[in-house]
């Protein structure tokens, strides 16, 4: 526990080096312009479970903390050094881009007329994708933003089966269509003895095994401070595409009522594609359907993931896990 708690505190320098530039993120970073190595760097980090955030080509907060991680998880002395990061990315990411080809499948995960009321969405059989353009953000980990600026010229609000565009190269697409409806994850004698320290004020989820060692990490939303759970809990149940109850008043007061609306699953639920409900009533990790605000707003009281990192959940912890909210 000595150097799991360690690993953490190691990332506390982070919170200066947002306000210092490149300069004080570490040793070796890349200019801000070289945005092809900074991608580079993402793909490798992303890849090897360590999410940066989106993958977009820009040095932030948490692409440092990627680093960090990745270098503590491979032992190495220097964990503020990129350069090792950096050569490992070139040579692994030397195509940072890989064209994604727009499918006639990829159509039934859209409805541009989804609603964007509560009460709207409880109406709703799917709560889909609003346009292609946000479920290929989704699908290669970025945003929509940068999906626009890596393919200039071509109008992205029309987009037809058979269009190709230009993407980031991540090793794991987030391929909506290969996540099973209703998925329960049993325990698992390996995983259910890992642990995952959600830390509220880093906003970071670290991932650990038994011998406390650290296999992942990835950013979160924690709740309002109000709300936050802190102290020691257990995964107590998995399932992906659930259900999600939406009642105004417990989601600002942390009370329940007697009106709520009861929305369907979807990428675009509040609650993403998975959940891992705790021993703590109410209190979940779970998905998001704003992927692009991940680390930088204020849930209830769960934890939010991407839904791209939220779908590896099962892969690192199972219903018995221990999870450290602190």
């Amino acid at each position: 526990m000595r150097s799991l708690l360690l690993a953490l505190a190691l990332l506390s320098t982070a919170v200066a080096a947002r306000d210092t530039g490149l300069q004080g993120m570490g040793e070796n970073v890349p200019p801000k312009e070289d945005e092809v190595s900074i991608l580079q760097v993402q793909l490798l980090l992303d890849g090897a479970g360590f999410g940066p955030g989106k993958v977009d080509g820009a040095i932030g907060e948490f692409t440092y903390k990627a680093v960090v991680n990745y270098n503590y998880s491979l032992g190495r002395k220097n964990l503020r050094d990129w350069r090792p990061v950096l050569d490992e990315a070139n040579k692994r990411f030397s195509q940072p881009f890989a064209q994604c080809q727009v499918t006639e499948a990829m159509m039934k995960f859209v409805n541009p007329a989804l609603p964007t009321k509560p009460e709207g969405w409880a109406k709703q059989k799917y709560m889909a994708y609003r346009s292609l353009l946000e479920l290929i953000a989704e699908r290669y980990h970025t945003d929509e933003t940068f999906i626009t600026k890596i393919n200039p010229g071509v109008n992205l609000n029309v987009l037809r089966a058979g269009a190709s565009l230009r993407v980031p190269n991540v090793k794991q697409p987030f391929l909506l269509e290969s996540v099973k409806s209703f998925q329960k994850f049993d325990s698992d004698p390996a995983l259910s003895a890992n642990t995952v320290v959600i830390d509220t004020q880093e906003r970071i989820a670290v991932f650990y095994g038994s011998s406390n060692q650290v296999l992942g990490a990835f950013v979160i939303t924690p709740g309002k401070p109000q709300f936050i759970p802190r102290g020691d809990w257990k995964v107590v149940n998995m399932t992906t595409t659930p259900n999600f109850r939406y009642d105004k008043n417990f989601l600002e007061k942390g009370e329940r009522s007697d009106t709520a609306f009861m929305v369907p699953p979807g990428p675009n639920s509040p609650v993403g594609i998975m959940w891992a409900g705790l021993s703590k009533s109410g209190i979940g990790l779970h998905g998001t359907a704003s992927p692009r605000t991940i680390g930088r707003t204020e849930s209830a009281g769960c934890v939010r993931f991407a839904n791209w990192d939220a779908i590896r959940l099962p892969t690192l912890i199972r219903p018995g896990a221990r999870v450290i909210v602190r």
